[in-house]
């Protein structure tokens, strides 16, 4: 057998395991795409429900908290930009796709960090998984999820979950692992349970590394759900899509700018969020 006939033969049996999933499981798959849909439109619900004012105001008001004045009036700007532009809808669909997948991640993330950290064999078990899900190019998980979950908002979930697991697991595991020997030691020697080991010594030295994990996440949530509008996932990315597909340039730099717009405003509230976290935990 050549290795055309092999690819050939495997090809088919990847189509056969799909069939049979779809075959055998499909109240499975059925059932996860509509508990995530709920997930997504509940999101989004509480995003678009209020006035876009209170919404701009919202993160206007984080931004000076946790940032400082300057940032906090440069963001609420940014955001009633996108309203200018007439893509304050799409713009909440993109972070509602983001919060819902980022939060998804996390709920699986953070668990098995702790454990791994706690567990050095675990942690070399994942290490090589997790290399592979930060590797492969993101429309290959696209793929699958489409054959088992059908276009929409769920797959984009799907896809951007796997993405945003394996920064905050990462980080998550190098917090718990970078515990001083000396802080542990002592604690044993004061005789604490192992639950206040956790809470009272190894979790406040990890929270710097945890909280890297989870800006980490949310950034590469947003590239996957800017690649996941080609499965008609709703925001901004289907905007760009749709845009290109009919070389509407304007509307994709509109996108685009929003996007970056997005990205920015999140990426220093939890930064930000992130510093202050660590420095109240010491």
């Amino acid at each position: 057998m050549d290795s055309t006939q092999a690819i050939e033969v495997f090809d088919a049996h990847v189509e056969d395991a799909l069939n049979w999933l779809r075959d055998n499981a499909g109240f499975v798959f059925d059932t996860t795409r509509h508990g995530l849909e709920g997930f997504y439109n509940g999101t989004n619900w509480l995003l678009t429900t209020p006035s876009l004012y209170l919404v701009v105001a919202v993160f206007a008001g984080l931004g000076i908290w946790l940032v400082g004045l300057r940032f906090g009036l440069l963001a609420g700007l940014g955001l009633l930009a996108c309203n200018i532009m007439g893509l304050w809808g799409v713009t909440m669909d993109t972070l509602a796709l983001v919060i819902a997948a980022t939060a998804i991640g996390l709920c699986l993330a953070l668990p098995l960090g702790i454990l791994a950290g706690y567990h050095p064999k675990l942690d070399q078990l994942a290490e090589p998984l997790l290399d592979m899900l930060q590797t492969l190019p993101p429309y290959i998980y696209l793929l699958p999820a489409i054959a088992l979950l059908g276009y929409g908002p769920a797959t984009s979930l799907v896809a951007t979950v796997l993405v945003a697991i394996a920064p905050a697991l990462r980080l998550t595991s190098l917090g718990i692992r970078r515990t001083p020997n000396e802080y542990i030691e002592l604690g044993h020697a004061n005789g604490i349970a192992p639950l206040q080991m956790f809470f009272k010594i190894r979790l406040p030295f990890a929270v710097p590394s945890i909280m890297a994990g989870i800006n980490q996440s949310l950034m590469m949530a947003f590239g996957m759900v800017v690649i996941a509008g080609i499965v008609g996932s709703g925001g901004l990315g289907q905007t760009i899509y749709e845009a290109i597909r009919t070389l509407d340039i304007a509307k994709s730099i509109d996108a685009t700018i929003a996007i970056v717009i997005l990205t920015m405003v999140l990426d220093r509230l939890t930064q930000s969020a992130g510093t202050q976290k660590a420095g109240a935990t010491r």
